[in-house]
């Protein structure tokens, strides 16, 4: 009897654990949280980083890994994501994915880790302007203490990564020779110890991770990331504002609203949204701006030219927040400009084009004599005639002709009462007289 109750204590036990809620302990699966860095490193791309790393943050995920393959682009893009990649708790990881050039070798620099792929390239991080010459004193200043502050912050030699950003420094050893910058292959990354691996693949990459059974995601650009990263590269800004003047220079040659217009304004707005969506712009650019067009257009019906000013200021002074570099701003500002004058110089001078714009606001017809409009009756009949003076003429008064009281001026001399006057003259309303002279007399009776 007892051995049965002993035998159906667990069937009870059981049976009461059933009417318990059922709590599970799921296996804490590693995370790692891959995002990309291809093409041209620029403002937007910084905006993508930023956001992606706050995403992997927010999943608590373990390893963030960059899939990079980048020419380089530009410094302050690159400095802002070196710095947000820094001052993450979340390990770090670079694959260089092929390339790893310029602004590339930078970011890659701050990460905790850097592996490459067997044909991967590692540095060529000199600094060079838009004509293809290396910049300044002081800006490759900047970016020499910034390599060299990045590769130390790693353990990594500084040598090299200051070989990579100044011609001037030889690392004999790789054949590195002065007046070429230094890019490791994958082999010389490894011997220099600025790679700590090579890997064929991601899926390789993991094995040496030990993330081989983590869970993967990806954060892909999405279309607005992508035209954001077009819209805010410096090669394309100062094209988008040239395109956007031409469009409304060549509409104010058009009548009504037409093509270039629209080709005009959509430049200017995409050029807009491209930096909202990088974050470099706020809804308050976009507000400064449509106040600039309405001052701008509100200068065509008061006079002044107070209001067309501001307009002109507060457009520009929105592109330039918008555009959070001023140097790269400025100069794209000047060729818009500079195209815009010679567009319009060639429509005038050129193609004889006229503003078709200002002739709905312009008043340009004339009331001319020729088309039928007179101000005051002329009083051409009365020249030849003669007259009494009613009153002195000093040198204007009234003159008496037939039945007919006259206002009339003399020649600049005086004349007295009661005098006899010739008409000589009828502009108007003016009617000039001389004196009648005995030289007349003389004549008006032969």
């Amino acid at each position: 009897m007892n051995r049965k109750k002993i035998l159906i204590l667990p069937f009870l036990f059981s049976l009461l654990l059933s009417f318990f809620p059922v709590v599970s302990f799921a296996n804490d699966q590693s995370l790692v949280y891959i995002i990309p860095i291809k093409n041209t490193v620029e403002k937007g791309l910084s905006e993508f980083i930023d956001r992606g790393i706050k995403t992997a943050e927010e999943k608590k995920a373990d390893v963030i890994i960059f899939d990079m393959d980048t020419p380089g682009g530009a410094v302050d893009a690159a400095a802002a994501i070196g710095k947000t990649i820094s001052e993450t708790k979340i390990k770090t990881v670079t694959y260089i994915n092929q390339d790893a050039i310029s602004a590339g070798s930078y970011i890659a620099l701050n990460t905790n880790m850097i592996y490459m792929d067997e044909g991967g390239r590692f540095g060529a991080a000199g600094i060079i302007d838009g004509q293809g010459n290396t910049a300044g004193e002081k800006a490759q200043s900047y970016w020499l203490s910034a390599m060299r502050g990045a590769a130390e912050k790693g353990g990594k030699d500084p040598r090299y990564a200051m070989a990579m950003a100044d011609k001037s420094i030889a690392i004999p050893e790789l054949g590195d020779d002065e007046n070429e910058f230094l890019t490791l292959t994958a082999a010389e990354s490894l011997h220099v110890e600025y790679s700590n691996g090579t890997v064929s693949n991601l899926d390789e990459l993991l094995g040496e991770l030990g993330m081989e059974n983590a869970k993967v995601e990806r954060m892909d650009e999405s279309f607005a990331d992508k035209v954001a990263r077009f819209v805010t590269n410096p090669l394309i800004i100062p094209i988008l504002l040239s395109i956007g003047s031409l469009g409304l220079i060549f509409e104010l040659f058009s009548p009504g609203f037409g093509v270039p217009g629209f080709v005009g304004i959509s430049s200017l707005l995409l050029f807009f949204y491209g930096h909202l969506v990088s974050g470099l712009a706020g809804y308050e650019t976009i507000i400064l701006f449509a106040v600039g067009i309405l001052l701008v257009l509100l200068e065509f019906f008061i006079v002044g030219g107070i209001a067309g000013t501001l307009g002109i200021v507060a457009i520009i002074g929105s592109i330039f927040l918008a555009g959070g570099n001023a140097y790269h701003i400025a100069i794209s500002i000047c060729i818009a400009i500079a195209v815009s004058i010679i567009a319009t110089i060639l429509l005038v001078k050129v193609f004889g084009r006229k503003m078709k714009f200002f002739k709905k606001i312009v008043l340009r017809d004339s009331t001319s004599t020729e088309e039928g409009y007179v101000s005051n009756k002329t009083r051409n009949d009365l020249v030849g005639k003669t007259g009494i003076t009613m009153t002195a003429l000093r040198p204007s008064g009234t003159v008496v002709i037939g039945d007919e009281r006259i206002d009339v001026v003399s020649e600049g001399n005086f004349i007295g009462k009661d005098v006899k006057v010739k008409i000589v003259k009828a502009e108007g309303s003016r009617i000039v007289v001389r004196e009648f002279t005995d030289i007349d007399l003389h004549k008006e009776e032969n």
